[in-house]
């Protein structure tokens, strides 16, 4: 009986664990988000909004019609952001000491992804370098 009740635990623990993906409708993201959109894509329409349940947090994974991912906290700021190889990511989104330190040291290159979490940032130039820089924009090494 001990064990039934043991595997029936761990039964639910794992299935309320999981990741869900949902496709939702782009009224449910965050105000700050659809502000962020407006801000840095002003010609840009939303394609598609996944809302994902991971941890018991909500994040939002927003695909534009200029082919640009962002990926946003249920708070609706934006710690994520891709596009193709030809296609740069504004520069009012990218913190200032970032761009002032590629603009210096890879001045034919421009970014395409920036990812942002607890501990630093990361970019991507379209030739392919990775860079990461602290939360303050300092740079901190070339990621190989």
């Amino acid at each position: 009986m001990k064990t039934a009740i043991t595997s029936l635990l761990l039964s639910l623990f794992l299935l309320t664990g999981c990741e869900k993906d949902k496709v939702v409708d782009d009224a449910e993201l965050p105000g700050t988000a659809k502000e962020f959109i407006e801000t840095h894509y002003p010609d840009a329409t939303i394609k598609q909004v996944v809302k994902e349940r991971e941890d018991l947090r909500n994040t939002y994974d927003v695909i534009l019609d200029n082919q640009v991912k962002l990926s946003f906290e249920n708070s609706g700021a934006c710690y994520e952001a891709e596009s193709t190889n030809t296609l740069k990511l504004p520069d009012s989104m990218i913190p200032t000491n970032v761009l002032e330190y590629v603009a210096k040291n890879y001045p034919e290159a421009f970014i395409i992804e920036w990812d942002k979490d607890k501990t630093d940032q990361e970019i991507k130039l379209n030739t392919n370098v990775e860079l990461i820089f602290n939360l303050s924009g300092g740079f901190l090494r070339v990621d190989k």
